[in-house]
């Protein structure tokens, strides 16, 4: 009978880091831990049940995916919240989404134009009373299996961090809600032009529908901060 391996040394950090970053990410989603917030690693190793080593490694791993922010006898902490990051992250994404879209009609088979079906529909079958973090995610899966049929993997890999800078850290929050409608519109109209393999129409749509996202979520950040600034006087 042969004997279970047991695992090296090396093997068991690496395990117990990626838990720890695993268990990061979800107090980001669920905005335990927020912008500019600071970041006491040891109890965060307490509430992850981890040794302090693995978190600090998983904290290493977010700063340099700018999640996190490390500073020489403070420790680490959030990344601040930056309005001029938000607006950096949809300029990308105006510029890479379009750029997938020749590659994608090109490959895209009967399966490919399936898993974009099931992405718009669950996207719109999403819960509707606000725009809550299901129908954000969904929103991001149309997105993304819409990226993932070009096959140009490091250009999808980029977006998929842009998504994640996007809802992880800001949490999307600040998407208006009065858009709802519009975001349904120009999903089934990019579906629509991919499935009849209408490259000038699926770039344009998309590129409004970005372009349009973008306009919204800049302006209802604005009014928020605002909001916020006069609520202080």
């Amino acid at each position: 009978m042969m004997k279970d391996k047991k695992q090296t040394p090396k093997k068991q950090a690496e395990d117990s880091a990626q838990i720890a970053y695993q268990g990061i990410r979800h107090m980001l989603y669920t905005k335990e831990l927020v912008p500019g917030q600071r970041i006491l690693y040891r109890d965060l190793a307490e509430k992850l049940k981890l040794s302090p080593t693995p978190v600090i490694q998983a904290l290493k791993w977010l700063e340099l995916q700018g999640f996190v922010e490390h500073e020489p006898h403070r420790g680490y902490s959030m990344a601040p919240f930056s309005l001029k990051e938000i607006e950096e992250l949809y300029e990308i994404r105006e510029l890479i989404e379009p750029s997938l879209v020749p590659a994608a009609i090109e490959k895209i088979d009967k399966n490919g134009l399936s898993e974009l079906k099931e992405a718009l529909e669950a996207h719109l079958a999403a819960e509707r009373e606000s725009y809550l973090k299901e129908r954000l995610f969904k929103n991001r899966e149309f997105h993304m299996t819409l990226a993932y049929l070009s096959g140009k993997t490091t250009q999808v890999r980029i977006l998929q961090n842009v998504f994640d800078m996007l809802f992880l850290k800001y949490g999307g929050n600040y998407f208006p809600i009065s858009s709802l409608s519009s975001t349904d519109q120009a999903h089934q109209e990019i579906y629509d032009a991919v499935a009849l393999r209408s490259l000038e129409r699926a770039q344009s749509v998309l590129k409004n529908h970005l372009t349009n996202v973008k306009i919204q979520v800049m302006t209802s950040i604005k009014k928020i901060l605002e909001e916020q600034e006069r609520s202080e006087f």
